[in-house]
């Protein structure tokens, strides 16, 4: 196992030599928050459409304070487009999370990321390691791939506890960062010249599509009341085209969410949250 797990580091290593993705902006510029902010954005979001969404919101929040205390209206506009707008109500919790209880300072230990909003465990492995250089062992979509590709040929049903086990044999304790770069790349590779191999994995679940999906109505909503502002029921359901049971079970859901809030008879966005944010950015 030692032979391949060399071969395999020293396979990984070549290739991101050759082909690596060196430029990627949070790859140039390696601070906490700017790290933090990628991987809400990278969940289930391809790199090219990420990339103009993190330079605004960036340019926008440079910092975790920055964000604190801003209403929640702001985060989801600049979030929108990106899909899966709980993460942005998430990251925009985050911020004001790493202020009042960290000092606005994106904490470093995995078991302290854990416990804010939006960050399981990959996420916290991921941006402890991005962001600090600190080695462990996490599993995404690429890193699994590349290891089913490698270790697992013609397996089927691989649990992520055999694949975690090959991770930390092959881990660069010394620079983890630079190794989980190349692993990603690496496999993001596979994917495109071979059958994806995390369909062999026992945790494989293929996405649904997003057109007429039920997700894709709680964006409509949410769009519009972005873009024109409150509104009520009869003017939303007539300009999403939404109608009947099935706008109110999105609307239900989006409230559940957080994301939206009914006011006399008028649907917005939801604002609670910001004066308990500004106030523990101020602690």
């Amino acid at each position: 196992m030692t032979r391949r797990i060399e071969r395999f580091c020293a396979e990984v290593y070549s290739f991101y030599q050759k082909h690596g993705r060196k430029t990627l902006p949070w790859r140039l510029n390696t601070k906490p928050w700017g790290v933090l902010v990628s991987e809400f954005m990278l969940q289930q979001t391809q790199i090219d459409r990420v990339i103009p969404y993190w330079q605004r919101w960036l340019e926008r929040w440079p910092l975790p304070e920055d964000l604190c205390g801003a209403p929640l209206e702001d985060a989801l506009c600049e979030w929108n487009g990106l899909g899966y707008n709980r993460r942005g109500r998430a990251l925009w919790e985050c911020a004001s999370r790493i202020c009042g209880e960290y000092g606005g300072k994106v904490p470093k230990n995995p078991s302290e990321l854990i416990g804010l909003p939006g960050i399981g465990p990959y996420s916290a492995g991921a941006i402890a390691c991005f962001a600090y250089n600190v080695p462990s062992v996490f599993i995404e979509t690429n890193i699994r791939a590349a290891v089913l590709h490698f270790f697992f040929a013609g397996v089927e049903d691989v649990r992520d506890e055999e694949i975690a086990g090959v991770l930390d044999k092959a881990l660069n304790r010394e620079n983890p960062r630079l190794w989980y770069w190349a692993l990603m790349d690496y496999g993001a590779y596979i994917k495109k010249i071979t059958p994806n191999p995390n369909r062999r994995s026992a945790h494989y679940a293929r996405q649904s599509p997003f057109e007429g999906s039920f997700r894709q109505r709680r964006s409509l909503v949410l769009r519009m009341l972005l873009d024109k502002g409150p509104a009520d029921a009869a003017r939303l359901q007539r300009s999403t085209g939404i109608e009947g049971a099935e706008f109110f079970r999105v609307c239900a859901a989006l409230e559940k969410d957080m994301l939206l809030e009914c006011k006399d008879g008028l649907y917005q966005i939801a604002s609670g949250g910001r004066n308990k944010s500004r106030q523990l950015a101020q602690r």
